[in-house]
């Protein structure tokens, strides 16, 4: 819980503050009273009096009572004691410990990290921190760094595990012109992370919260926290953007299963953002220019208008833009002749628009005029207007400032020339408008986004529903036995193919006869088609008798397994348990094809149907699904069913590691289980 003496304090005291500022303490001191806390403010330093003519006490336990809010900056030995004279003898409710030295540190540095919290949760107090680089909102800037951002209630919130990366996003969204309404620097997360902080943002939300949240996480320790939390600010209309840092898949480990082996923890990842509806990006540039995009509105359709007094940028953003999905259109009849007549000769409205390096303020009113009026076919706008550095630009700006503010279509502007005219970069800044300097990044940063940007899937208001097990499984850390694997799907009511394993010949023929055509599968060695193990399309007493000797010769054979030969689409479904995350569940396009193509899709466990079809629509081969010159289709609604199944196997058995059912083997409305491993921890 976030007290609330840390979001808007009475009273603060800087312990460690001085009349240095290159020091943390001193920043910290110079940016409250920079940016005009209007609360009481004191100082501890022992070696100092009247630090900037504030109050400042030689020791902490000579402070007024009831100072609301610590901000630390002394070394980490020091400050145990510290916040345990104020919380048993000031009732100070909030801390922000901006030292390093704890968990951050070792062992030792996290068993004193340990006794803060403890310390601090004991008198009902927040911590932010340690290791941090503070807190500013619209109270107060309690940080030791530079720069301090505009603020406004309008602006975007921004949370971050790191201090560090939280400077450079603010020092690269001011360029664009983008405005914050809150930072918040989690440092070591002791008692709270950004979890804790998106939690607090839901269960405070208004119709005047700020509507775009900002996520730069290294280490996501509670991810149905975070899922709840983010689905529920999304469900109110918030957008949030998410850097998730080290996502290779060095980390992953080994797996013997083919779900095991696609799978991996950046997959989780993945599979959480878009289940919680958070925007992914890669880097901070993509998320200054996706949360300035936002800000202006999506468009309704894919068809984009690029206006521009450049040819080149023109050219480069329509490439960026059709690649990725995206169409710009020509623009041509009387309407566009209409306009044609309005601009200089040699101007062009085809679309790019290009309306000349010499075109004016007026051209572009009539520009933007047309297309939000006459133009029903284009969805958004995006201008490019730079200057060679003839003449200042401050009417073009007012004239694209009046546009995005009246049109219904958005109208996104590109600004490249950060040197030539600077003065109205910030002049249209101040207006309170972001700008885009490079017209590339801008289109892929908009593809990405509308990609990204699903329907939000319904939360399920309803008490989870506990599901039966109809058996108890062994939990031993290995693959099931075929034949307990076959009895736990059956009675879950997965479709299987029957099948029997035998290791007596004439009691496998009687079977086989009554199931011509059969495969014959060894059991025994895990990959069986390495070692020849599987044979198809049998169909008669001679073949049987040839391959069911020729299996029995094979090192490790324990049995061989007899199955009902069935024939379709070859596709997979599989679970993969995620620490921390739960159960990762994929499918596609299986059988040889899994690890070649690699056409699946991933969603995290519980999966809705909604999600599922989603996904499906989503693989590559999807057109085959549905049946494509002349080739037939299979009921999509029954896979859907099976992998909505297999979402509620995972849940009732947490202890299933991997599962693999590769193939599924689908046409018309038959859908068969041809293969199932499954693996308990």
């Amino acid at each position: 819980m976030i007290h609330p003496a840390l979001i808007h304090p009475n009273s603060i005291v800087v312990v460690g503050g001085s009349d240095n500022p290159h020091s943390p303490g001193g920043k910290i001191v110079d940016n409250l009273l920079t940016h005009h806390y209007a609360g009481g403010l004191y100082i501890v330093n022992p070696k100092k009096e009247n630090i900037k003519n504030l109050p400042t006490y030689k020791q902490v336990s000579d402070l007024p009572n009831n100072v609301e809010l610590a901000i630390i900056a002394i070394a980490a030995p020091y400050v145990e004691e510290t916040v345990k004279i104020l919380t048993e003898q000031k009732n100070t409710k909030a801390f922000i410990i901006i030292s390093a030295g704890f968990s951050d540190a070792g062992e030792q540095g996290k068993k004193l990290e340990e006794k803060i919290v403890k310390q601090i949760s004991k008198y009902g107090g927040s911590l932010l921190g340690p290791n941090n680089i503070g807190l500013i909102n619209q109270n107060y800037a309690g940080v030791f760094t530079t720069p301090v951002p505009s603020l406004s209630p309008e602006g975007v919130d921004l949370i971050s595990g790191s201090g560090a990366t939280a400077v450079f996003i603010m020092e690269a969204a001011m360029t664009l012109g983008l405005k914050f309404n809150s930072i918040w620097s989690v440092g070591n997360s002791a008692q709270i992370g950004i979890e804790e902080v998106l939690a607090y943002m839901d269960k405070n939300y208004t119709e005047d919260s700020p509507k775009i949240k900002l996520l730069y996480i290294e280490s996501i320790k509670k991810p149905k926290k975070l899922l709840k939390h983010a689905q529920s600010l999304k469900s109110k209309g918030c957008h949030i953007i998410g850097i998730k840092a080290g996502s290779s898949r060095a980390g992953s480990r080994a797996a013997s299963s083919h779900t095991g082996a696609l799978a991996n923890s950046d997959m989780a990842v993945n599979a959480l953002f878009e289940k919680a509806g958070i925007i992914r990006v890669y880097g901070r540039e993509e998320m200054i220019y996706t949360a300035a995009i936002l800000q202006y509105g999506l468009p309704q359709g894919k068809q984009m208008a690029i206006v521009t007094h450049a040819g080149g940028p023109g050219v480069m953003l329509t490439d960026v833009l059709e690649k990725n999905g995206l169409k710009v259109p020509e623009l041509k009849g009387l309407k566009a002749e209409e306009l044609k007549k309005k601009l200089y000769p040699g101007a062009s409205t085809a679309n790019p628009i290009d309306f000349l390096a010499t075109g004016t303020a007026e051209h572009l009113n009539s520009i933007l005029t047309a297309i939000e009026q006459d133009f029903d076919q284009i969805d958004a706008t995006a201008v490019i207007f730079g200057s060679p550095g003839l003449f200042n630009v401050y009417k073009v700006y007012d004239v694209l400032a009046k546009h995005i503010q009246q049109n219904k279509k958005p109208v996104y502007p590109i600004l490249p020339s950060v040197i030539n005219v600077a003065d109205e970069i910030k002049y249209f800044h101040q207006k309170g408008y972001p700008g885009f300097a490079d017209e590339v990044v801008f289109g892929q940063a908009l593809t990405n986004v509308m990609k990204q940007s699903y329907p939000t899937i319904p939360m399920d208001k309803k008490k989870p529903v506990r599901i039966k097990r109809p058996i108890e499984l062994p939990q031993n850390n290995t693959y099931l036995p075929p034949e307990l694997g076959q009895k736990l799907l059956t009675k879950f009511g997965f479709p299987v193919t029957p099948e029997k394993i035998f290791t007596d010949k004439n009691e496998a023929l009687n079977f086989a006869k009554k199931h011509f055509p059969i495969v014959l599968k060894i059991v025994g060695p895990l990959h069986k088609t390495e070692v020849n193990g599987v044979r198809l399309n049998i169909d008669s007493d001679e073949a049987f008798d040839k391959h069911y000797e020729d299996l029995k010769q094979i090192p490790l054979c324990k049995g061989i397994m007899v199955q009902a030969q069935k024939k379709g689409i070859e596709l997979f479904a599989g679970i993969k348990k995620e620490a921390g995350f739960g159960h990762l569940i994929l499918f596609g396009f299986g059988g040889i094809y899994i690890e070649t193509l690699k056409d699946f899709k991933s969603i995290l466990a519980p999966a809705t149907k909604t999600e599922i079809k989603q996904k499906i629509k989503q693989l590559q081969l999807y057109p085959l699904l549905k049946g494509i010159r002349g080739q037939k289709g299979i009921n999509i609604e029954k896979f859907v069913n099976l992998i909505e199944k297999l979402s509620l196997l995972a849940m009732a058995y947490p202890e299933i590691e991997e599962l693999d059912f590769n193939p599924i083997l689908a046409e018309g409305d038959d859908i068969f289980i041809v293969d199932a491993r499954i693996k308990t921890g």
